[in-house]
C-alpha cells in the first residue's frame, strides 16, 4: 500500500499534508499509514480510495 499512495500522491502533485487534509486526518497520521507504520481502519481506506479515485482494491493488497 505504501508505494501506491506514495506514487499516486505524487502522481497527483499532492503534499502529504493536502491529501490528510482532504481525509480528514492530520498529516501525521496519513505519514504513518504511507510509511506502513500504521494501517487504516476499514472507513479510512474506503476514503483513501475515494480521494485517489481508485476503482478497485488493489490498493489494498499489502494490508
Amino acid at each position: 500500500m505504501r508505494k501506491i499512495l506514495r506514487n499516486t500522491r505524487e502522481k497527483f502533485n499532492l503534499t502529504q499534508k493536502e491529501i490528510a487534509d482532504k481525509l480528514n486526518i492530520s498529516r501525521c497520521t496519513y505519514t504513518n499509514i504511507e510509511n506502513g507504520t500504521k494501517n487504516p481502519s476499514f472507513k479510512l481506506a474506503m476514503r483513501i480510495k475515494s480521494v485517489f479515485n481508485y476503482q478497485k482494491d488493489d490498493i489494498f493488497l499489502d494490508l
